[in-house]
């Protein structure tokens, strides 16, 4: 099964109104185990399931219930990035939608957006394959806020929401919920929806060009075939991790087990810009420094559990990694609380 994963961008955007906010983003980071380098990275994508564990820590932090719904006022608005281009260069707010939704893919491996036509209104479902995820209150409001942000940017501050259903339930705070997004407000819906009126679709753009909309999507189709590329990334690490223990790691065990041939998979993981060495070493990275910064398991068990024959391979390899031996690692990495699932 392929690990969804959550375009960087997103979580910039959020981490720009955590600053806004006066929200404690170090502390933050620290807990995450992550720094500012690493939120910057050029091709950075997040496992979409660490959602969950994110907006958990925000909210303790920040020390604020509703801390989803108050990041959401001070986005930044989501800006040069193809989807933006897409439907600058569309002649109206609607095609530019429709365009934009066969990318959504650039945003989120769990986006499944659709948009309907009900009557005088516009529908678009709001859909992320996690369940917990779609009924997580603090991604919800957050990423709502982000659209109209964006959709009224795009419509020169025209776009409003005639009325927004959230998944999730709210004890309290529903009016304010309300208030914040400007229209009627409804929770523990069947799905997170999101209405206006059906006439916006025909707010036509200034900077339509048909030119530069067929360059955008050329762009945007490569950019989504490129990610496509990479999807062999995490069938291997997937593969990977069943057979770590059981000493038969090897690009010919992997491609059985993928059911082609290892000429093929060593070409399609050099199509992704990578090598099985290198899935290899990087999955064993990730897993040795998890099991040394979560856990109180042996070192003799880590050098196990991640694939290595004797301790003396696994002290040198991890060095080469990291800088450090993997003692002087645990200690550090204990002292910051970090949690190293939300890396990826």
């Amino acid at each position: 099964m392929q690990e969804l994963r959550d375009a960087g961008v997103m979580l910039r955007l959020i981490y720009q109104a955590m600053k806004k906010q006066g929200v404690d983003t170090d502390e933050i980071l620290k807990r995450l185990g992550v720094d500012e380098d690493y939120l910057n990275s050029a091709q950075l994508r997040t496992p979409h399931n660490a959602q969950l564990f994110f907006w958990q820590i925000v909210e303790e932090v920040s020390g604020d219930p509703d801390v989803g719904l108050h990041l959401g006022q001070v986005l930044p608005t989501y800006k040069g990035q193809v989807l933006e281009y897409l439907f600058l260069s569309s002649p109206t707010f609607g095609e530019g939608l429709r365009r934009a939704l066969n990318y959504q893919r650039l945003l989120s491996d769990a986006a499944n957006t659709e948009f309907f036509i009900e009557g005088d209104q516009a529908c678009m479902v709001l859909d992320a394959a996690s369940d917990e995820v779609r009924r997580l209150k603090h991604f919800n409001e957050c990423f709502v806020q982000g659209l109209i942000i964006f959709f009224k940017s795009i419509t020169d501050g025209r776009f409003a929401c005639s009325r927004v259903e959230f998944e999730h339930e709210r004890e309290a705070g529903q009016a304010h919920v309300s208030e914040v997004l400007g229209c009627e407000v409804i929770f523990g819906a069947e799905e997170n929806r999101m209405y206006f009126p059906a006439s916006l679709l025909a707010h036509a753009s200034p900077h339509a060009e048909p030119e530069l909309l067929a360059l955008h999507e050329r762009f945007a189709s490569e950019q989504v075939a490129r990610l496509e590329k990479k999807d062999i990334v995490g069938q291997v690490e997937r593969i990977v991790a069943e057979l770590l223990d059981s000493g038969e790691v090897t690009l010919d065990s992997v491609a059985e087990r993928l059911d082609i041939k290892p000429r093929t998979l060593r070409t399609r993981l050099t199509e992704a810009e990578t090598s099985f060495n290198q899935v290899l070493a990087d999955f064993r990275y990730r897993l040795a420094r998890q099991l040394l910064a979560t856990t109180d398991e042996s070192i003799d068990e880590i050098v196990y559990l991640t694939g290595f024959s004797e301790p003396s391979t696994f002290y040198r390899a991890f060095k080469r990694w990291s800088g450090m031996t993997p003692i002087e690692y645990r200690k550090a990495a204990q002292g910051r609380e970090v949690h190293l699932d939300v890396v990826g």
